[in-house]
């Protein structure tokens, strides 16, 4: 078991220099992908069958008010403060201040982030050109997302930004993997889960994003997510909601960064998951992000924290170091990401204060 203090992971990015980045490429080929449909709209799509095996996995939200907009594009404004027109309701962004690791950094060039949800609706306004490859490995006919979840988790990572429509994103130049893992109700399995990692390690992911909590271990589940790590993959996974003691899995493994919620006042969430497996807190209270069919709106979760460190793991791997030599560096990603945690500008937080708080 892990025991260590938990850190809120607010003002982390003042740590980027170099070049900016120039546009990512719409699409990447995706090799030995079997069936596979290449569109530089909607990125690449296989359809893979799925057992219904290992533990049962719910995904659970706070879903708030939702909102549509009409394609209304503005001049690209060339400041570091984005012109998204929902970029004021964004207050995450503020205290994770990104900004400087846009203008001044690679931004992220080149690192696919593999989001394992409900799927994405790539045809979104705020996600042209942003999803690299997809793969369905349920039984849901289809790998966009007709839940909702997936969506907005891939809004908070890597939504267009400055392009004066919807929403910033934490990580604007990254590209996502849209690999669904749940169905269309939001449930999933572990040895489903399991098959997601090891397609998105096959196929290059520098990120994997798990949002979602199952409800036993699973050591297929725990395997995947060690051949993910081993091969130079961070692993990012949601605490749970309204989880009380119990352990969260994927989050729980030694080899995920466990992330549990933050409001805008510095608070971690009543709700969320607690335990001290637990690595850092991110914002995850009325996150407003993406949502299928042009839609934006708020949702609050464990799954919204860990979209935001996913993010930020992406911005990290464009300049991180292998400072112990191994070849990797996402143990390095890593440790800067719960180190910067310990002193944050705002407030640093141990378990014995989250507990304290109301924690259960």
């Amino acid at each position: 078991m892990r025991n260590k203090s938990i850190g809120l992971l607010f003002c982390l990015l003042a740590v980027s220099v170099l070049v900016p980045c120039p546009v990512p490429p719409a699409w990447i080929e995706v090799a030995d992908a079997g069936r596979l449909l290449r569109d530089s709209r909607d990125g690449l799509v296989e359809s893979l069958e799925s057992s219904a095996q290992g533990g049962l996995c719910s995904i659970a939200e706070v879903l708030g008010e939702r909102d549509h907009v009409h394609l209304q594009p503005d001049a690209i404004a060339s400041t570091t403060v984005p012109n998204d027109e929902y970029f004021d309701r964004q207050w995450a962004l503020t205290r994770l201040q990104p900004l400087d690791a846009w203008a001044n950094s690679t931004c992220g060039q080149d690192i696919l982030i593999a989001v394992l949800d409900t799927g994405i609706d790539c045809r979104h306004e705020d996600l042209v050109g942003k999803v690299a490859a997809s793969v369905n490995v349920t039984d849901s006919p289809t790998a966009s997302d007709l839940h909702g979840h997936g969506t907005h988790i891939a809004g908070i990572i890597a939504a267009a930004t400055n392009n004066g429509i919807g929403i910033a994103s934490v990580a604007p130049d990254c590209r996502l993997m849209n690999i669904k893992v749940a169905d269309d109700s939001g449930t999933c399995y572990g040895s489903v889960v399991a098959r997601g990692i090891t397609w998105a390690v096959e196929h290059g992911a520098n990120v994997i994003n798990m949002s979602l909590v199952i409800d036993s271990p699973s050591p297929e589940l725990q395997q995947a997510i060690d051949y993910a790590w081993s091969n130079g993959v961070v692993v990012v996974a949601a605490a749970g909601n309204d989880m009380g003691t119990r352990l969260a899995y994927p989050a729980y493994y030694s080899n995920c960064i466990a992330v549990a919620a933050a409001d805008a006042d510095g608070h971690v969430a009543s709700w969320s998951g607690d335990g001290a497996w637990v690595d850092v807190a991110a914002p995850g209270v009325k996150v407003y992000s993406i949502l299928p069919d042009n839609g934006y709106g708020y949702k609050s979760g464990t799954s919204m924290a860990a979209a935001h460190v996913s993010g930020v793991a992406g911005l990290l791997l464009t300049t991180a170091n292998d400072d112990n030599g191994n070849g990797f560096v996402n143990d390095d990603v890593r440790m800067t990401i719960e180190e910067s945690c310990d002193e944050l500008g705002i407030l640093s937080v141990t378990k014995d204060a989250l507990r304290q708080g109301g924690l259960r």
